[in-house]
C-alpha cells in the first residue's frame, strides 16, 4: 500500500519524520503541498483520515493565520479546510497518508502506527 508524506522539506520535523519512514524501509510518494496546493476536497479528506479535532491541522503562529484575525478555538471545521486551502503554509506539517488513515509528524514517531 502506497505511503505519503505531505511535506515541506524547509521544515526540520518534515525532514526527520520522512527520514524516518526511510529508515524503516518505506519509500514514501513526496507531496510537497506548498508546490502543488491541495483543493478543498483534499483538506477535508485529510482532516477525516487524522481524525480528532479538525484545528490540529491548522498552524496559528503563521502570518498569514494571524491575518484571518480569528481565535483558533473558535475555528469550525470548514473555516480551518478553507484557510488551508486558501493557504497551504497553515497546514501542520509533515502528514502521512496510508490507505484511509493519516496521522500528523509531530513527533516524528507519531506515524509509525500507521506502519503497521
Amino acid at each position: 500500500m502506497t505511503v505519503t508524506i505531505w511535506h515541506n522539506p524547509r521544515c526540520s520535523k518534515s525532514r526527520q519524520t520522512l527520514d524516518l519512514l526511510k529508515s524503516k524501509g518505506v519509500e514514501p510518494t513526496i507531496r510537497e503541498y506548498l508546490k502543488q496546493a491541495p483543493s478543498k476536497a483534499e483538506v477535508e479528506k485529510l482532516v477525516t483520515m487524522v481524525g480528532g479535532d479538525p484545528r490540529e491541522l491548522i498552524r496559528d503562529g503563521e502570518a498569514e493565520f494571524k491575518a484571518l484575525k480569528v481565535r483558533k478555538a473558535d475555528l469550525t471545521k470548514a473555516q480551518i479546510v478553507e484557510a488551508i486551502a486558501a493557504h497551504p503554509v497553515l497546514l501542520q506539517r509533515p502528514i502521512v497518508v496510508k490507505g484511509a488513515h493519516a496521522a500528523i509528524g509531530r513527533p516524528p514517531e507519531a506515524v509509525l502506527s500507521l506502519l503497521k
